[in-house]
């Protein structure tokens, strides 16, 4: 029953992070209607956008703290009803201000209850193929984009109401996020002290952890290349509809770049496997940056379609081997806890690049400057990532 139940995890999980990250990140579908029904400036809904991202990442750690204490079927118990009321009451909003707190911190303290907490459940729940275990609980982000960004756009467009479209996926959110969790369970004995046996820094203690040169290279890592990618997703949308492209076809190539994420998911995390977490991570950063940047210089449908691919790719494919790289040097017992703190760093990456766009847009009506600048950051992240220390040796455990 452990062994089959483990893809039981697997798959609460992806849909975990395919309702919560999506219904977060459509955002993006909403900017353009919003900004036209109610005047408020790009930049002031992008900001919203901004402090869920910040939110998401002190809510990262303080969820995967908890979920290390508490366990993980309460604190995403909690996440799913959060998230509904989050939403509900962002749709009634009737000032800026009032969407900027109630989208940006409560709907990023309900999204940040599900990534780490359910990460950590996972590597606790495989031994063996963690890299594709994490990639496919991770994989709900990729899925996102091909599944509630379309029906949120479909939503706008069939109600003409940005606020009734809004209002329906926190409906929808409640009806699969709570069901979901209750399916939550922590592995049996044997297989949690079979994986913590394993990690070699299963002694190490948080504080400990947090100094290390392990950790602090692995989260600036992380917030350089959330830093680089959030813009360009956030702005995709609306910078295809600059380029003269239609609404469904903008959303489209937001579909397409998911799919290329949830592939290169579970591409990287089989490299990562069989090659290791690191070496495959930094071929990602690369691929990351020299995407970014050809965004400046396209215009056409099909262009964007297979840059999407190139990009989402990449971008989508280096996600899960940062949890996998912290389960690596720091063990189970504070896998929580510690990808959890890696992950709230790396919200603050992402809480630039909405903003950071949105600013762009508005003083020079282009966003040109916002894809050459995130590329530049994308490269900075892959040479972090080269001095990354070697993953430690697993020590011998006695019979």
């Amino acid at each position: 029953m452990a062994l089959s139940y483990r893809w039981v995890i697997i798959g609460a999980g992806a849909l975990m992070t395919c309702v919560a990250l999506g219904a977060m990140f459509s955002l993006a579908i909403f900017l353009e209607p919003m900004s036209t029904a109610t005047g408020w400036s790009r930049a002031g809904i992008s900001s919203a956008m901004a402090l869920n991202f910040l939110v998401l990442g002190l809510g990262n750690f303080g969820w995967g703290a908890a979920s290390d204490r508490f366990g993980t079927r309460i604190v995403v118990l909690i996440g799913a009803v959060l998230l509904g009321l989050a939403l509900t009451l962002a749709s009634r909003a009737t000032s800026l201000l009032e969407f900027q707190l109630t989208y940006g911190i409560l709907v990023g303290l309900a999204a940040s209850t599900f990534f780490a907490p359910m990460i950590a459940a996972a590597t606790a729940w495989f031994e063996q193929n963690r890299s594709l275990a994490v990639a496919l609980v991770s994989a709900g982000m990729g899925v996102a984009p091909m599944t509630i960004s379309p029906f949120a756009r479909w939503l706008i467009t069939s109600y003409d109401d940005w606020r009734t479209a809004m209002l329906i996926i926190g409906i929808l959110a409640w009806l699969l996020l709570v069901p979901a969790a209750l399916l939550v369970r922590q592995p049996p004995a044997s297989a949690g002290a079979a994986s913590g046996a394993v990690g070699t820094g299963a002694g190490v203690s948080v504080a400990k952890a947090f100094r290390s040169p392990q950790f602090i290279v692995l989260a600036l890592t992380f917030f350089a290349c959330c830093a680089a990618h959030s813009g360009p997703i956030f702005h995709m949308v609306s910078y295809a509809l600059f380029c003269g492209i239609g609404p469904m076809s903008a959303v489209s190539i937001y579909s397409v770049e998911g799919l290329a994420g949830l592939g290169g998911r579970l591409l990287l995390g089989v490299l990562g496997d069989r090659f290791g977490a690191k070496p495959v991570l930094i071929a990602g950063l690369t691929v990351e940056a020299l995407a970014i940047v050809t965004y400046a210089f396209i215009s056409q449908l099909g262009e964007f379609y297979a840059l999407a691919v190139a990009f989402g790719t990449a971008y989508g494919g280096v996600m899960p081997l940062y949890a996998v790289l912290a389960r690596e040097y720091f063990g189970q017992r504070i896998m929580g806890t510690v990808f959890g703190a890696a992950t709230m760093v790396s919200s603050m990456g992402m809480a630039f690049g909405p903003l950071i766009g949105g600013w762009i847009y508005d003083a020079f009506n282009a966003y040109a400057w916002l894809f050459v600048g995130s590329a530049a950051v994308g490269l900075g992240a892959m040479f972090v990532a080269l001095v990354l220390p070697p993953l430690p040796r697993a020590r011998p455990q006695p019979a």
